[in-house]
């Protein structure tokens, strides 16, 4: 239970970080989504192109902030083409 509530916490973090490094304005529960999504993203990258995995929760925190700085501008230029 609490490594589900530090992955909630840390994926927070991750997501509001982000939002403002990409100068987003979010409500809390898209910020934990985008951290969380960020952090499978960036894993999956890490493990599967680079060939590593794990990390303490700084490092789980940057791969998250990354992930999800890379969904913020995937999601920017999906609505530029709509548009």
């Amino acid at each position: 239970m609490i490594g589900f509530v530090l992955w909630l916490v840390v994926g927070g973090i991750a997501g509001y970080i982000a939002e403002r490094l990409m100068k987003e304005d979010h409500p809390l529960h898209i910020n934990i989504v985008l951290g969380v999504a960020g952090s499978v993203l960036g894993n999956s990258v890490l493990l599967f192109v680079l060939g590593l995995s794990g990390g303490n929760y700084i490092a789980q925190l940057l791969t998250g902030v990354v992930g999800a700085c890379a969904l913020i501008w995937g999601w920017r230029e999906i609505e530029k083409r709509r548009a």
